[in-house]
């Protein structure tokens, strides 16, 4: 739900109470919170909540807190000999008991944030935590309730949602924008016309601010690497025609391979992005071409295609070359090329950067029309490029990095001679 609509003091707050008081009956509640200043912040409240308020004090009786062996937070009510402990997700849990009950309802409040979901290691650490350590600490009719923003396509919120679509996990994915999709505000008290909305937006003052915050869009950080506006595209590649140097325009393919480590349902797809670089006056461009490969492959899998590719590309432009990063698990790729037959394979070192770094390497191309792209059948990849941190997935853009870097970085020597 938007900043402001009261989701964490409903949630961390008002329901635990209720789910003790009320017909659910619950024993053991637990709320993880992404740090430990929050955990104890959201304590705070709670302990304010019931020391002022006379009719829970009635009803719960007669509470006291404590430390345990975790480290977390807790208060315990004498009346319903019930429990809310309130930790942060680098608190362990593995274990926790409020005598012999299990945790029976456990909350987790904003346990990312976007330093957290920048990386796709941040981001399993999240997902992993959630799986091997929270879901487990429950019993089997524990309810769990997670709420928090939508950081990034491959978030924790987002990876749920889509194992819920998929019939894989048992939920509801309720989601509550300010404005929803019809353009109707969910809290007309508040803001009851679109001039009191375009009030607040102005008081935000940053646009990615009220879009993620407030319209619950998830939006490539200011950082952004590649606009779309720099997008330029093509509508056929031109015949290479006679330069003044008395040579016709040289061709070569480079096709750019980043090759998945596994098939697993969270890595990423082995990605084929193939790129005809064109010879003109002042120097290379480079037409992406449409045949772009995206999806899970088996290494015997990744070979054939490749082959078949280089084929058909061969006998197209002749001149044909697989470009492909030196490194690691991927080194086993273009070896295996070879050996099948695939000599035309350029090889290519990251130098210790990172991937949006390269990404923005090729920003300068892009944006000058030397890169273009086709019509149809590029769309995903310029997704990936122009949400570049954002996206589930980020294989395109590291294919289509490996391509226009080898043209920057090592463009074709056309053999020559020239008279003098």
């Amino acid at each position: 739900a938007f900043r402001g609509s009261g989701k964490s003091t409903i949630v961390t707050a008002a329901y635990p109470i209720w789910a003790i008081l009320g017909k659910q009956q619950k024993k053991f509640v637990v709320i993880f919170c992404q740090t430990q200043a929050q955990a104890k912040q959201h304590m705070m409240n709670l302990r304010r909540e019931l020391e002022d308020n006379d009719l829970l004090k009635k009803d719960l009786g007669p509470f006291r807190e404590n430390s345990d062996e975790w480290g977390a937070q807790s208060i315990v009510f004498s009346n319903t000999n019930a429990r809310i402990t309130v930790a942060s997700v680098d608190q362990s849990i593995r274990g926790i008991r409020h005598y012999e009950s299990r945790p029976d309802l456990i909350i987790c409040d904003d346990v990312e944030d976007i330093s957290s979901t920048k990386t796709r290691d941040g981001r399993n650490k999240t997902y992993q935590w959630l799986k091997g350590e929270v879901i487990p600490a429950g019993d089997k009719d524990t309810r769990l309730v997670i709420v928090g923003n939508l950081l990034h396509e491959d978030s924790l919120l987002m990876r749920l949602r889509e194992e819920r679509e998929k019939d894989i996990i048992d939920g509801h994915f309720l989601y509550y924008p300010l404005i929803n999709k019809k353009g109707v505000c969910l809290w007309p008290g508040k803001y009851p016309t679109e001039k009191d909305v375009e009030i607040e937006r102005k008081k935000v003052g940053n646009e990615i601010t009220w879009q993620q915050e407030y319209l619950l869009n998830i939006v490539p950080s200011e950082d952004q690497a590649i606009y779309p506006e720099w997008i330029n595209y093509y509508d056929e590649i031109p015949v290479p025609k006679k330069l003044s140097c008395g040579y016709t325009a040289f061709t070569e393919v480079r096709i750019g391979v980043d090759p998945a480590i596994s098939q697993s349902d969270i890595a990423d797809y082995t990605a084929i992005v193939p790129g005809l670089i064109f010879e003109v006056e002042d120097g290379y461009m480079m037409y992406i071409l449409p045949k772009i490969i995206n999806r899970r492959l088996t290494f015997p899998e990744t070979i054939e295609i490749c082959k078949t590719m280089f084929k058909s590309y061969k006998k197209d432009y002749y001149h044909t070359k697989f470009v492909i990063e030196d490194v690691a698990y991927q080194k086993a790729l273009p070896q295996q090329l070879q050996v099948e037959g695939v000599y035309d394979v350029m090889t290519t070192k990251p130098g210790g950067q990172d991937k949006r770094s390269r990404l923005v390497l090729t920003a300068n191309v892009i944006k000058t029309g030397r890169v273009l792209f086709p019509k149809e059948g590029a769309e995903e990849l310029i997704q990936q490029i122009v949400h570049f941190g954002v996206e589930k997935h980020d294989d395109l853009a590291d294919a289509f990095v490996n391509a226009v870097s080898s043209m920057i970085e090592r463009p074709p020597r056309p053999p020559r001679i020239f008279f003098i």
